[in-house]
Parts: structure tokens; sequence; C-alpha cells
């Protein structure tokens, strides 16, 4: 995949969707290109966590065991595609954090990943857009639990 379109799966992304070009140009420096197969695993809960995944082709499911007692299992919490983003952002904030679930490949997927640390530098060097780019994940974690109630719900 050449630059041109790493530059691409950046810019349609949702979490850095509509921020200047020229930071497109940096974000792409710090990426590396994955694929995986049906069934394979980006990540699995409790692993320590440390990157973070844009989905550039394919999709998975996010998925978290859990023991309510009774009601045990594996429950979907949600469901990603193209340009969606997942990972580890406990790096965003300079903390070390074990993952509290799995990313799990349904079809061919393809995903260009990124160190948290590595991001969290332009962040802090660029206040305007760490601000940014925590705003934009106050929202999506806010997604993610409502996701994980309603699965656990349906345990």
């Amino acid at each position: 995949m050449d630059r041109v379109k790493i530059l691409e799966i950046i810019e349609s992304c949702e979490f850095f969707k509509g921020l200047d070009c020229g930071l497109f140009e940096q974000i792409a420096d710090i990426c590396e290109i994955r694929e995986y197969q049906p069934e394979d695993i980006i990540f699995s809960q409790g692993d320590f966590g440390e990157h973070l995944y844009i989905v550039a082709e394919g999709h998975l499911l996010l998925e978290r065991s859990m023991d309510l007692g009774p009601r045990s299992g594996n429950a979907v919490i949600g469901v990603l595609g193209k340009g969606r983003v997942l990972g580890c952002w406990s790096t965003l904030l300079d903390e070390p954090h074990n993952l509290m679930s799995s990313a799990v490949c349904r079809k061919p997927t393809t995903v260009l990943r990124l160190r948290g640390s590595d991001l969290r530098v332009m962040m802090v060097e660029n206040p305007d857009l760490g601000f940014c780019l925590l705003e934009r994940l106050c929202f999506l974690l806010r997604d993610r639990i409502q996701g994980a109630y309603g699965a656990m719900e349906r345990l």
C-alpha cells in the first residue's frame, strides 16, 4: 500500500477526519500496514496495549469476555469497518493499560497501526491537535461504553 493510499485512509478515518492536511503527513509517518485473515486476532483482552488501529479494509468484531455469575460468555461490543479506529486509548494519556476487549477479524482485514505514544508526542507538541483528538476520544469512548452495556444486557 503506497503513501497516497495511507494518506487517504487517515483522511477518511472517523478519528482524524477534517484535520489540517499537514497533520495527515505527520500521522502517516508513524503508521505501518498490517494484514489479517478471517478469525485472526489483532489483539486480545488482557494484552498490554500500546497501539491504535485504523481499519483500512474489511471488518472486525470487538468482543469482551464477561463473567456475571450465572450469565457469562463472549459479547460483541462493536462491529468496526472501514474508517473506524480502535486500540489502546490510554497510551494517549501516557498511561499503561491492559486491553479490555479482543479484536477478531471476520473478513480479510487491512489496518494501519500506530503507536499511541508517538501520536501523544504530536498532541503535546500541538495543543490544538491534542484538544481536538481528546474531544473526539471522549465521544468515541462514550459510544463504546454504550455498546458494552448493550452487550451485557443481551447476556
